[in-house]
């Protein structure tokens, strides 16, 4: 089948290079899924009162209330825990960037990744380019 040696030795190769970059893609990928494991974003409102920390998944971790809170409204202390939760999984979409982007460089699949999270964590946003 093979016209000659050099032909097959050239083929055995790139499959050879082909095994190995999925390998490398498969470590990286699962390099990636341990370290996002373990992230959290946390945000303090600006009058300090107010600490929220969101796990993995931008979901509520922890909700810490300095007693100061109680001589606001319970509107107020709301909005604030609200917009404290959103600045923290603005900060956990960062951390779940950055981590992407080193675990997988700045390619296609890396870009999908973090385009996912960032409609997860901040349904608000349009497109990245919505706004320029």
């Amino acid at each position: 089948m093979w016209a000659d040696e050099a032909a097959l030795d050239a083929a055995t190769r790139r499959l050879d290079e082909w095994e190995s970059s999925l390998a490398d893609r498969a470590a990286r990928a699962r390099d990636l899924s341990a370290r996002t494991q373990a992230l959290t974003g946390t945000a303090r409102s600006a009058d300090g009162l107010i600490e929220v920390t969101v796990d993995q998944t931008g979901a509520l971790a922890d909700l810490r209330l300095d007693e100061r809170t109680r001589q606001h409204s319970a509107a107020h202390t709301a909005r604030q825990i609200l917009a404290t939760t959103r600045a923290a999984r603005v900060d956990l979409l960062r951390q779940l960037t950055k981590a992407t982007t080193q675990a997988l460089g700045d390619d296609p699949a890396a870009r999908a990744i973090v385009e996912s999270h960032r409609r997860r964590l901040d349904p608000d946003q349009g497109p990245p380019d919505a706004g320029r």
